[in-house]
C-alpha cells in the first residue's frame, strides 16, 4: 500500500503542468504518449512506466520543480487528462476514454444527460471500507458527515414511463430508488453528527418516527414468552466482547415490546437524537446509514405468523406474466429474401488453382506488404514467392516430419497455426502450405502466458480436433513460455504439441518431380476457424473447400473486386473478415494487401489512412474503433487524401453503435476526399461468414437506409419508429443487401424457429453455399445451428434448403436492406424483455465517461439468479478517481439504465485499471470476466448491488388465513390421521434398579453416605495439558474439603442459611468441593467462570454482573483470582470497591462441621444456574434439591452409570448439563469422572482424545467447540496420533452436549477423521437441554449386545425435511438429495421421566406430527423459575409453569424456547417399543421473521459459507427488516468485495431473501460462547455501535 501511495506521489511530482507540457520537445511528448498507451494496454508495469517516464522527464525536472508543488498536485488531480492530451499528438484524449468508443454517440449522450436531469441529485450513503482495501485510495475518499434528508419525495426516484411488466404485488414493496450505500468503518471516517437529519417539518418527523416505531414493533412483536427477564437493567451495559471465547452479556433484553425499552427507538432511529435499541445507541454511524438505506426502500408490511394456513405452502416464484398492454407485432409474415444470383467464373474452380496460376504467370505481382511498428514496409511477398514457399512447406510437412518411421501427418490432419498479429507473411505461407499438403489449418492466437484469458478453452478445441503439431515463427517460438527442459511449456488445458518453425532454414526444397495435389474444391474441410460462445467455450467452425471458394466469389461479386487492386486490411488476418478479405479473396483476385498490425495502430492510429493515401488503395477493411481512433489524431495531418477509396468496409457495421463512428468519420474526412457512399458496413458471423454487405455505389443499388427505433419497443422484439420519446432511441444504419446466392429469413430466437412478422426482430438465418459446415466434433449443436429449418405460422417448412443461424438479431427493412440491432451473444432477457449488452455499455459510457471509466473499458453481461437473468456491469476505474466520485458515477449509471432501458442493474462493479481479462486484440474478454465474477475472482475495488430493484419475482409474502377454532383443529388432525405430537421417556416409577442413592433427598447426604461407605473410591481425576493426573478426589477427600469450606462460611464469613455465594474457580476439584461446602452450610452456590487474565476489560464485567444480579454476599475463590479481582487492571473494568466479601479457600483450617444443614423441604433452592443465552441475555435458573437429585437419577438410568464405570468429560463446569456432569452426577452415581478442562486443549489439542484412549473410556462428553478444535487441529495428524498409540475403539458413545440443532456436518467430519483411530461411526451422538431443563435428551450407550445392556437404544436417525415447508412451520419429509432438502439428526433419546409435547407458540394448543412448534417439557428435574431481583416472576411464570389451551389442560409444562418436531421412527428400543425421536430445529428467539415466514439463521449461514472458499464463518441477523450477513474473510483483503455478490446470489437462490447489508470482517470477529454457539445479537450490537472494524460494509439497494 505504501509503495502504491509513494509511486502515486512520484507521478504527481513528475506530472508536467499544461504550460510546461507545451515547452517539452515534440519527440519527448511523442514518447510520453507512447508510454501512456503502453501502460494503459498493460504492455508495461506501473513500475516500468514510472522508471521510463522519470528518465524522459529528468532533463526537464529543474523547470518542473520551479513550479509550486501544491499546484502540481492540483493539476494531477483536476487536470491530468489535459496534461496527457497536451503531451501527445497521437493519443489526444485517448488516455481518458478511448477503448470502446465505438459506442459513443452525441445523441445518446444527450439522451442520457436528459434522463439524469429528471432525477433529483441526492447524497448517497457509501459503503465503509477499511483503508487497506482502498486500492485506488485518494485524498478525497473520506466519507463526509451524513446530512441527507429523510423526506419521502426526495428519496424516491419513480420510474418514468415504466412498462408495467413486473407483478404489482412485489412492485409496491419498493420505491424505485437508485441510491448508493455506505458506512465508514471506524478506521476511516468521521462520525455522523447527532442531529444529522434535516426534517422539512415537524409533521414529517413525527410521521416518519411513527413509521419506524411501527416497523420496530412489527419486528419485535413475536410474542417472546421464552425470553428470560431482564436482570441487568440497573448495571452498565458491558463492552462488546472482543474475544470469541467469552460469553458476552447484553445490556437490555430482546423482544420485550411490552416494556418501554423499544419505545425510545423512534427518535433514536429517525432523528438520531439518542435513545437505544437493545442497549445500543442508535445515533451511531452504522444505524444512521442503514436508516438512509431504509428510506430508499418502501417497507413491506409483514403479516403476523399464525398457525392456520392452507396446506399447499409451496413458495412459487412469481411467473413473469406478459403485460396485456405490451406492444405486439402487427405486420404480415415475412417472406424469405433472395440475394442476387452468384456468378462463378470457370477460371478459378479452387483457391489453390488461383494461387498456382498467379504464382506461375504473375510471379512478380505483389501479394502482401507487411509493416513494422513504425509503419515502414518491412517485406513485400510476391505471388511467385508465396507459391514456391508454400510448396516447400507442404513438402516438408508431408515428407520430412516423422515419428517412429511413420509420417507424422496424413492428409486431413488438423494443424495449429500460432502466428503473431504482426507477421502476416509467415501466416499466409503456412496457411497455403497446409492447404497444398491437404492438411486442415486451425489458426489460433499466440498464448503469451500460461493463464491467458480463454487460453484453456483454445486448448480444449485443439484437443478435440486432435491437433499434435503447431506451426509458428522462430521469433514467436522464442517468446513462448518455456519449461525447464527448454521446450515450449504445456499450457493449461492444452494437448501435448510438437512445435515446428516455418522459417526458411527449417524448410527443405521439394524435388523437381514433386507437385502438390491440386483438386477442385470439394466438401472436405479446408480450415477450421475458432469461435468463442457467450459462455466462454470455444468451438471450431469447419469451412469446406467448396464453401471457401464460393464465399470468395460472393465477396468478389459484392465488393466488385478487380484483378490487381490494392486493399488495406486493419483486421486480424487469422479469422473473420480479416481472413476472408486479406488472405482468401485477395489470392482469388490477385489483390495487393497492405496489412496494418494492431501494434502499429496502438502507436499511430492514423497509419491505415496514411497507407490508403500512400498506396492509393481502392478498398480498406476496418472496424469502427479504427475510424474512431483516427479521428482523435487526424488534426496533425493536413496532406491526406482518401479520394482513391471506392469502398470502406466496416466489418463490425452490424454493431448498432458503429453508425456514430461512421458519421463522425465522414464529417471529418469528407474534406479529405472521402465520399459518403464509400462507407460500406457489413454483417457477418463465424457460422454464416459474410451475411450482408452494403454495395459500392457503382453497382446501382438503392441509397443507404437509417432507422430511429424505440428501445422500449425493441425490448419486446417489436420494430416501431420512435416518435414521442426521444430519450430511449436506437439509431441504426443498414448493413446492405443479402450476399449473392443467399436466401435470408428472420426467425424467432427462442423455441420453434417460426418466421417473424415484418415488424418483428428475430435471428437472421442464411441458406447459402458459402457458410460454415459444422462445429467440429459437436453434432448436436451443429444440427441446431447449421441444419435449421424455418417454418411458417402453419408449421410448414419455408424451403427445402437447410439454413444456418447467424446469431445476429435484426429485421429486413425497406428496399430489402438488412438491419441488425444486436447479437445473440449480447442478448440479455430480463423479465421477458430483451436487452442488448452493447446498448447498456453505450448508456454507461454516456454518463461522464471522461471522469471515471478507464479507456472506456466496460463489460456488460447477465447472470442467472433466481430463475431470471440479472444485468451486471463491470468497468475499469481510472487510477485517480475518488471513492465518492465513483459512487456518484455508479448511481448515475443505475439511474440512466433505468430511464433509457427501463431495466434495473443487479450489480455494478468497478475494478482497478488494467485488471479485466483482455481479448487477443485489446477488447475485454467478456466471458472470462463473467466467469471471474461468478467464481469470486474479479477483485473489484467498488461494488454496488441493487437486488431490491431488480428482483421482482420473489414468492408472495405469506398471508394469514381465516381463523380456525381449537375443536376443528383436533378434528382436522384426526381426519388427516395425524397424531398429536407428544412423547415421553421411560416411566421412572416402573424402573427397578439397585440405586442406593435413591433413598436420599439431598445431594449433600449422598456425599456423606459415600464418604462413609466407600471412602477411598476415587470420584474425580483432573488432567493437565500433559495428560497426567493433576489432582484426584476420593469420596472422603471431597467430604472433608467440603466440611472445611462450610466451617469457613459459617465462622469466617458468618453467613446464614439461604445466603448466596459466588464460586469463582477455574475448572477443577476445588470448584466441586466448594459447591458441596455451600450445601453443607445451607448456602446457595452460584458457579461463575473466572475472568480471563489477558482480557479483563471484557470478561470481568460479566463476573461482576452475575455476582450483583445473583445477590451473592460472598465470593469464594483461589488466591490468584482474588488478587486479579482487586488488581489495578480490574479497576479499569469495574468498580472493585463494590465487591462483596472475598474469601480464598487455598489454606482452610482443618475443622469438622459442628452440624450439617438440613433443608426444610426438597423444594428448597439448592443452587442457581446462571448462563448467557445465544441472544446475549443473562439469566439465573433456580434448581431445587428435588430437581437436582431427579436430574442425577435420570442421567444415571439413561447412561447406565455405576461405581465401576469411567466417563471422560471435556466440558465447561459452570452451567447447564456441563455443570451437572462435572459436579453432581459422579457423586450421585459413584462412577469415576476424568475431567478434561477445555481450556487445556489450547495448549494440547489431542489432550481429550489421548485421555479417552489412555483410560479406555467407554462414555465421553464434549461440546461442539471441543469437537471443532479437534477436527481443525488434528485433521491432518490422525497418522501421528496412531503412532502414539491413540486408540478410540473403546468408545461406545461420545455425546455432544448442546443447546442447539445437531451439527451434522461437524459430527460426520469428526467421525470420518478419527475412524482410522478405531472410532465407530455409530459412536457419536448428540444431547439436548436448555435453561428450563438441562437434560431432555441423551443418546445412551448403543454399541454392543442389547440383552446385556437394558437401555441400549437405536442409532440416532437422520431425516431430510423440506426447508421451504419449515419456513411455514410445516414438516414435510423428502428424499435425500432432493432440492431444498435439509438434513436433521435427532437430538438423542428422551430421558426417563421426561415428557415432551410440541405446542403452537401463539395459541398454546398442541400440534400434530407434521407441524413445527415449540418444544414443551414436563419432568421432575425441570428448573423451578428464573431468579430475578425485580419481582417480575409473574411475567415469566409461564416459562416454567404453563398449560395447554386445549387437549390435556392439567399437565404443567415448561417452555424450552426451541422449535422442533417429533417423529415416530420405525426403530424400536430395548423394551421393544417404537422409538419417538425429537428433532430440534432452532431457538425461537433466534429465528428471523421475514416476508411473513420464519427463517433459521443457521440455514442461511450454511449456504453463505458454501458460496466461497475464503468465507471462514458467517452470522446473520435482522435490523429493521433488513437481513444483515456478516462473513469472516480468511484470505487477502482484496477478495472482500468479491463476496458481496456471491453472498447476495446464494441467499436469493436458496432462501428467496434479499440481503440488505453484507459486512466483511476479519477471522474471529463473530463472538462465540464457551459452548461454541454464535452470539448473533451481540454481534448485531457491535455492528450497530460501529465496533467491528469491518474490512468492508456493502449496502444492497
Amino acid at each position: 500500500m505504501a509503495e502504491r501511495n509513494s509511486s502515486g506521489l512520484l507521478m504527481m511530482m513528475l506530472e508536467p503542468s499544461p504550460a510546461i507540457a507545451m515547452t517539452l520537445p515534440a519527440e519527448v511528448r511523442e514518447k510520453l504518449a507512447e508510454l501512456e498507451l503502453e501502460l494503459s494496454e498493460g504492455d508495461i508495469t506501473q513500475k516500468g512506466y514510472e522508471k521510463k517516464r522519470g528518465k524522459l522527464l529528468a532533463p526537464f525536472i529543474p523547470q518542473i520543480q520551479g513550479v509550486d508543488p501544491c499546484l502540481q498536485v492540483d493539476h494531477r488531480i483536476q487536470a491530468s487528462s489535459q496534461a496527457v492530451a497536451l503531451s501527445s499528438k497521437h493519443s489526444r484524449a485517448r488516455a481518458a476514454n478511448s477503448r470502446d468508443e465505438r459506442f459513443r454517440s452525441d445523441l445518446h449522450t444527450e439522451a442520457v444527460q436528459a434522463a439524469l436531469a429528471k432525477y433529483k441529485e441526492r447524497k448517497v450513503p457509501m459503503p465503509s471500507k477499511r483503508r487497506s482495501v482502498l486500492v485506488q485510495s485518494s485524498v478525497e475518499a473520506c466519507t463526509p458527515p451524513d446530512t441527507s434528508s429523510a423526506s419521502e419525495d426526495e428519496g424516491s426516484l419513480r420510474r418514468q414511463g415504466r412498462v408495467a411488466s413486473s407483478s404489482p404485488s412485489v412492485e409496491h414493496w419498493f420505491n424505485r430508488v437508485i441510491q448508493c450505500s455506505s458506512t465508514s468503518s471506524s478506521a476511516s471516517s468521521t462520525s455522523s453528527h447527532p442531529g444529522g437529519r434535516s426534517h422539512p417539518s415537524a409533521n414529517a418527523t413525527s410521521a416518519s418516527a411513527a413509521t419506524v416505531l411501527a416497523d420496530l414493533m412489527a419486528h419485535t412483536q413475536l410474542d417472546n414468552h421464552f425470553a428470560p427477564p431482564d436482570v441487568t437493567g440497573l448495571s452498565e451495559p458491558s463492552q462488546f466482547a472482543e474475544r470469541p471465547q467469552v460469553a458476552p452479556v447484553r445490556g437490555l433484553p430482546r423482544g420485550y415490546t411490552h416494556t418501554s425499552s423499544a419505545m425510545e427507538t423512534a427518535d433514536g432511529c429517525e432523528g438520531a437524537g439518542g435513545g437505544s435499541l437493545d442497549g445500543v445507541p442508535v445515533n451511531s454511524r452504522v444505524s444512521s446509514k442503514i436508516q438512509q438505506l431504509l428510506n430508499t426502500l418502501k417497507r413491506p408490511k409483514r403479516p403476523p405468523l399464525r398457525e392456520f394456513f392452507v396446506d399447499d405452502f409451496e413458495e412459487l416464484l412469481d411467473a413473469q406474466l406478459p403485460d396485456p398492454n405490451q406492444p405486439k407485432a402487427e405486420g404480415v409474415q415475412m417472406s424469405p429474401l433472395r440475394g442476387d444470383a452468384l456468378v462463378v467464373g470457370s477460371s478459378a474452380p479452387s483457391l489453390l488453382v488461383s494461387l498456382q496460376r498467379w504464382g506461375t504467370t504473375q510471379p512478380k505481382s505483389p501479394c502482401l506488404t507487411a509493416l513494422d511498428n513504425a509503419g515502414k514496409p518491412v517485406y513485400t511477398l510476391t505471388y511467385g514467392k508465396l507459391w514456391t514457399r508454400s510448396q516447400k512447406l507442404a513438402y516438408t510437412l508431408l515428407n520430412k516430419l516423422s515419428s517412429r518411421n511413420e509420417p507424422l501427418l496424413r492428409p486431413g490432419d488438423r494443424v495449429a497455426l500460432v502466428f503473431p498479429n504482426n507477421d502476416p507473411v509467415m501466416f499466409l505461407v503456412a496457411f497455403y502450405g497446409c492447404l497444398l499438403a491437404e492438411l486442415v489449418p486451425v489458426p489460433i492466437e499466440v498464448p503469451l502466458t500460461r493463464k491467458d484469458a480463454g487460453s484453456q478453452q483454445i486448448g480444449f478445441l485443439l484437443g478435440s480436433c486432435g491437433v499434435t503439431l503447431a506451426l509458428t515463427t522462430d521469433a514467436c517460438q522464442k517468446g513462448l513460455p518455456k519449461a525447464q527442459t527448454g521446450e515450449v511449456a504445456c499450457f493449461k488445458g492444452w494437448p501435448r504439441l510438437l512445435w515446428f518453425v516455418t522459417d526458411g532454414k527449417h524448410v527443405v526444397k521439394s524435388p523437381k518431380d514433386w507437385t502438390p495435389p491440386i483438386r477442385d474444391a470439394g466438401s472436405d474441410t479446408a480450415y477450421i476457424e475458432y469461435k468463442t460462445s457467450k459462455e466462454g467455450s470455444t468451438m471450431g467452425v469447419t469451412v469446406s473447400h467448396a464453401a471457401m471458394v464460393a464465399h470468395c466469389h460472393a465477396l468478389t461479386q459484392a465488393c466488385g473486386y478487380v484483378e490487381g487492386e490494392t486493399i488495406t486490411n486493419v483486421l486480424d488476418f487469422k479469422r473473420d473478415a480479416g481472413l476472408w478479405h486479406g488472405v482468401l479473396t485477395s489470392v482469388l483476385n490477385r489483390l495487393h494487401v497492405i496489412s496494418i498490425p494492431y501494434s502499429l495502430m496502438k502507436v499511430n492510429p492514423l497509419s491505415w489512412i496514411q497507407k490508403v493515401h500512400t498506396y492509393k488503395a481502392r478498398v480498406a477493411v476496418v472496424k469502427s474503433r479504427d475510424m474512431h481512433w483516427s479521428l482523435l489524431s487526424q488534426k496533425d495531418q493536413r496532406d491526406i487524401s482518401l479520394s482513391s477509396l471506392r469502398m470502406l468496409i466496416v466489418a463490425d457495421g452490424a454493431n448498432p453503435w458503429s453508425i456514430s463512428s461512421c458519421d463522425a468519420f465522414l464529417n471529418v474526412f469528407q474534406a479529405r476526399g472521402l465520399r459518403p457512399e464509400v462507407i460500406c458496413p457489413c454483417a457477418s458471423s463465424s457460422e454464416a461468414m459474410t451475411v450482408a454487405l452494403r454495395r459500392p455505389p457503382e453497382m446501382g443499388v438503392p441509397p443507404p437506409g437509417k432507422a430511429v427505433l424505440s428501445m422500449s419497443r425493441l425490448s419486446f422484439g417489436v420494430i416501431r419508429v420512435d416518435t414521442e420519446e426521444k430519450l430511449s432511441v436506437l439509431t441504426l444504419q443498414d448493413v446492405g443487401q443479402a450476399m449473392p446466392g443467399a436466401l435470408v429469413c428472420v426467425v424467432r430466437p427462442e423455441g420453434i424457429p417460426y418466421l417473424c412478422r415484418t415488424d418483428e426482430v428475430g435471428e437472421i438465418c442464411v441458406s447459402s453455399c458459402c457458410t460454415g459446415g459444422s462445429y467440429y466434433g459437436l453434432p448436436g449443436m451443429t444440427k441446431n445451428v447449421f441444419e435449421m429449418v424455418p417454418v411458417t405460422a402453419s408449421g410448414s417448412p419455408v424451403s427445402d434448403r437447410l439454413f444456418t443461424r447467424t446469431s445476429l438479431l435484426g429485421f429486413v427493412g425497406p428496399d430489402n436492406l438488412l438491419f441488425v440491432v444486436g447479437k445473440m451473444d449480447g442478448l440479455m432477457v430480463v423479465g421477458g424483455r430483451r436487452h442488448n449488452a452493447d446498448d447498456v455499455v453505450a448508456t454507461a459510457l454516456a454518463v461522464e465517461p471522461m471522469k471515471f471509466v478507464y479507456r472506456g473499458r466496460i463489460a456488460v453481461f447477465s447472470v442467472s439468479v433466481l430463475h431470471d437473468e440479472r444485468i451486471v456491469v463491470v468497468a475499469e476505474q481510472r487510477p485517480d478517481a475518488s471513492e465518492e466520485d465513483s459512487f456518484q458515477w455508479m448511481s448515475r449509471v443505475l439511474q440512466a439504465t433505468d430511464s433509457i432501458h427501463q431495466v434495473g442493474v443487479y450489480c455494478l462493479a468497478l475494478v482497478p485499471a488494467n485488471t479485466l481479462p483482455k481479448a487477443p486484440l485489446g477488447g475485454i474478454h467478456v466471458s472470462e470476466t463473467k466467469q471471474r465474477f461468478l467464481e469470486g475472482a474479479l477483485h473489484p475495488c467498488n461494488v454496488l448491488m441493487c437486488p431490491h430493484t431488480c428482483v421482482t419475482n420473489l414468492p408472495k409474502p405469506r398471508q394469514k388465513q381465516p381463523e380456525v377454532g381449537p375443536a376443528s383443529m383436533i378434528v382436522g388432525n384426526l381426519v388427516a390421521g395425524k397424531r398429536i405430537a407428544q412423547a415421553c421417556g421411560r416411566d421412572l416409577a416402573q424402573l427397578e434398579d439397585n440405586d442406593q442413592a435413591r433413598k436420599f433427598l439431598y445431594m449433600q447426604d449422598v456425599l456423606q453416605w459415600r464418604a462413609q461407605a466407600t471412602p477411598e473410591h476415587p470420584l474425580f481425576l483432573l488432567l493437565n495439558a500433559k495428560c497426567t493426573v493433576a489432582s484426584t478426589g476420593t469420596c472422603l477427600q471431597l467430604h472433608k474439603r467440603a466440611e472445611r469450606v462450610a466451617v469457613s462460611l459459617m465462622e469466617r464469613a458468618r453467613l446464614n442459611p439461604g445466603d448466596h455465594v459466588a464460586l469463582v474457580y477455574p475448572p477443577g476439584i476445588d470448584l466441586i468441593a466448594t459447591f458441596y461446602g455451600c450445601l453443607y452450610a445451607g448456602c446457595v452456590p452460584v458457579t461463575v467462570r473466572p475472568p480471563h487474565p489477558q482480557n479483563l476489560a471484557t470478561t470481568l464485567p460479566t463476573v461482576k454482573m452475575i455476582v450483583e444480579v445473583s445477590k451473592s454476599v460472598c465470593i469464594l475463590t483461589t488466591q490468584a483470582i482474588m488478587k486479579l479481582l482487586k488488581s489495578k487492571e480490574a479497576t479499569a473494568a469495574v468498580d472493585v470497591k463494590t465487591w462483596p466479601m472475598v474469601l480464598d479457600t487455598d489454606d482452610l483450617p482443618r475443622k469438622k462441621i459442628p452440624q450439617m444443614y438440613k433443608p426444610p423441604s426438597p423444594e428448597t433452592l439448592a443452587y442457581l444456574d446462571f448462563s448467557v443465552s445465544t441472544t446475549g441475555i443473562l439469566a439465573g435458573v433456580k434448581m431445587s434439591h428435588a430437581a437436582t437429585t431427579a436430574l442425577c437419577r435420570s442421567v444415571k438410568l439413561q447412561c447406565e452409570l455405576y461405581p465401576s464405570r469411567q466417563i471422560a468429560i471435556c466440558l465447561d463446569p459452570y452451567c447447564g448439563l456441563g455443570f451437572a456432569l462435572w459436579c453432581l452426577c459422579s457423586v450421585y452415581s459413584g462412577h469415576q469422572s476424568i475431567l478434561v478442562p477445555p481450556l487445556e486443549l489450547e495448549g494440547n489439542v489431542s489432550l481429550w482424545l489421548s485421555a479417552v484412549s489412555q483410560f479406555k473410556v467407554r462414555v465421553t462428553f464434549c461440546s461442539y467447540s471441543v469437537m471443532e478444535m479437534c477436527t481443525k487441529g488434528l485433521g491432518s495428524q490422525a497418522e501421528a496420533l496412531r503412532m502414539r498409540n491413540v486408540n478410540l475403539s473403546c468408545v461406545r458413545t461420545c455425546m455432544v452436549v448442546a443447546e442447539e440443532r445437531p451439527r451434522i456436518t461437524l459430527t460426520q467430519t469428526f467421525s470420518k477423521i478419527f475412524k482410522d483411530l478405531g472410532l465407530s461411526p455409530r459412536a457419536v451422538s448428540t444431547t439436548f437441554g436448555c435453561r428450563v431443563n438441562v437434560a431432555i435428551c441423551l443418546q445412551p450407550n448403543r454399541l454392543g449386545n442389547v440383552a446385556e445392556k437394558g437401555t441400549a437404544g437405536p442409532d440416532p436417525t437422520t431425516v431430510y425435511v423440506d426447508m421451504r415447508a419449515l419456513r411455514h412451520d410445516r414438516v414435510r419429509l423428502v428424499e435425500r438429495g432432493s432440492p431444498h432438502s435439509l438434513p436433521l439428526m435427532e437430538s438423542g433419546k428422551i430421558l426417563p421421566g421426561v415428557k415432551v409435547i410440541i405446542a403452537n407458540t401463539e395459541t398454546k394448543g398442541p400440534l400434530g406430527d407434521s407441524h413445527l412448534g415449540e418444544v414443551w417439557v414436563s419432568s421432575p428435574h425441570n428448573g423451578t423459575g428464573y431468579y430475578t431481583v425485580y419481582g417480575e416472576e409473574a411475567l415469566h411464570a409461564d416459562h416454567f409453569c404453563t398449560r395447554l389451551s386445549f387437549g390435556d389442560t392439567q399437565t404443567v409444562w415448561a417452555r424450552t424456547g426451541y422449535l422442533g418436531f417429533l417423529r415416530r421412527t420405525e426403530l424400536t428400543d430395548a423394551s421393544g417399543e417404537r422409538h419417538d425421536a425429537l428433532y430440534i430445529v432452532g431457538a425461537l428467539d433466534e429465528t428471523l421473521e421475514l416476508r411473513g415466514m420464519r427463517y433459521h439463521p443457521i440455514d442461511i449461514e450454511t449456504s453463505v459459507i458454501r458460496s466461497h472458499k475464503s468465507i471462514a464463518e458467517c452470522a446473520v441477523f435482522t435490523w429493521t427488516n433488513l437481513l444483515v450477513v456478516v462473513v469472516e474473510l480468511e484470505g487477502s483483503e482484496q477478495e472482500a468485495l468479491d463476496l458481496v455478490a456471491l453472498v447476495t446470489n446464494v441467499v436469493l437462490e436458496e432462501h428467496y431473501l434479499i440481503v440488505g447489508v453484507v459486512v466483511v470482517v476479519d477471522p474471529g470477529v463473530i463472538p462465540i460462547n464457551s459452548r461454541g454457539e454464535k452470539q448473533r445479537m451481540h454481534l448485531r450490537d457491535g455492528f450497530l455501535a460501529d465496533q467491528l472494524d469491518p474490512i468492508y460494509v456493502a449496502y444492497n439497494m
